[in-house]
């Protein structure tokens, strides 16, 4: 929070004062806070709160997870090492910036040697462990990044879509998923209905995210554990891959004034609108695919003094505003308003739907349950 809070407020409104007043502070922290042990990651000793919540915890045990805590929690300190190098360069806090980004290098180096095996496979083998190793780089190559990607979508499978992760991985696996290539089991995850999924108490007539997956139960009774918000943020986190992923919209640069706009259709879900009041302007974007003729088309709001890169589904596209200069990586737009296109038969954006469940061999399969 000390660190990674200010550096998404200065991301998402541009202002760099919101990093140096909180600057002495984050200093404080990482040089300070952390109670590590003697490879500089945090102490084994210490207990840390982890993957609060994993859905199997029984409800008087909630930090009883399937991912040990301190791999959570060096995980992260990986990741806030790497992230103050970046803000102090910012700042121009350059001595800081290089001993932060030599600490994270060496910190990496030391995760790996702790926690992942030469394969790729993340010690402790849960969907956690894994989106973290991923969504954070913490594998040393591409190959090994794609065993541990191959073995989290097996994971998935095996949980027949439904949640698996408290509340440290589950703002990560659909990430993790997407940035993997595995775009496709993302969506089925996003639509499964059963018991724990997002879809699940959308069922039982919930308006609010809940604090458990099962804050009520399938029979209409309330889990009779503590904890049992019916309004609560964590497990909503989904939100973010729906902006950046099905929306399509992420800031580039902070505060918005360069834009990244790449909507990845999947599932069943065959349009999206997402609108968003940056420090510019207004940002909106919306797409829909019309299977009669196989089109993919998006209309697109770029707020004034910002400009955006797209990237359609389809490298065959064209815009109906102005001319465009185009590359292999995209199109760079300034602000306006526009409209694109191009090709996106079912073939492309159904392929592989829907992902197949996992059933050991002395289980007869269920009846999926997709919205």
């Amino acid at each position: 929070m000390v660190v990674l809070t200010p550096w998404d407020l200065y991301r998402s409104y541009g202002d760099i004062g919101i990093l140096r007043r909180q600057y002495p502070s984050m200093l404080a922290w990482i040089d300070r806070g952390i109670q590590r042990g003697p490879d500089g990651l945090w102490d084994p000793e210490l207990w840390q709160l982890g993957d609060w919540l994993d859905p199997t915890a029984p409800p008087i045990e909630p930090g009883d997870a399937r991912t040990n805590g301190t791999l959570v929690a060096d995980a992260y300190l990986v990741h806030v090492t790497s992230t103050m190098a970046q803000i102090s360069n910012a700042l121009g806090e350059t001595a800081d910036a290089a001993r932060f980004q030599s600490d994270a290098c060496q910190f990496k180096s030391t995760f790996e040697s702790k926690y992942i095996a030469q394969s790729g496979l993340v010690v402790g083998d849960t969907q956690t462990a894994l989106s973290l190793a991923i969504v954070f780089d913490l594998h040393s190559t591409p190959e090994k990044a794609a065993t541990a990607a191959a073995r989290l979508v097996h994971l998935v499978r095996l949980a027949k879509f439904r949640v698996a992760t408290g509340f440290a991985g589950t703002p990560l696996i659909t990430h993790a998923l997407t940035k993997s290539g595995h775009h496709q089991v993302a969506y089925r995850m996003l639509l499964e209905r059963g018991c724990p999924s997002w879809m699940y108490p959308i069922t039982m007539g919930a308006t609010t995210m809940w604090e458990r997956w099962d804050s009520m139960l399938p029979d209409g009774s309330i889990n009779p554990g503590e904890m049992t918000s019916f309004n609560h943020y964590a497990l909503g986190s989904i939100i973010n891959w729906l902006h950046s992923s099905v929306g399509g919209v992420t800031p580039i640069s902070p505060g918005w004034k360069e834009i990244r706009v790449e909507p990845i259709p999947g599932g069943t879900i065959d349009s999206a609108e997402v609108a968003y009041e940056t420090p510019y302007g207004r940002l909106e974007c919306r797409w829909r695919i019309y299977p009669e003729d196989n089109q993919f088309r998006l209309e697109l709001l770029v707020p004034p003094n910002s400009s955006a890169l797209v990237i359609l589904p389809s490298e065959q596209h064209r815009q109906t505003r102005r001319e465009l200069d185009t590359n292999r990586d995209g199109t760079w737009i300034g602000s306006g308003s526009y409209h694109f296109s191009c090709q996106c038969d079912a073939s492309s954006y159904c392929y592989g739907w829907p992902p197949k469940p996992i059933i050991p061999i002395m289980r007869s399969p269920e009846p999926e349950s997709i919205a």
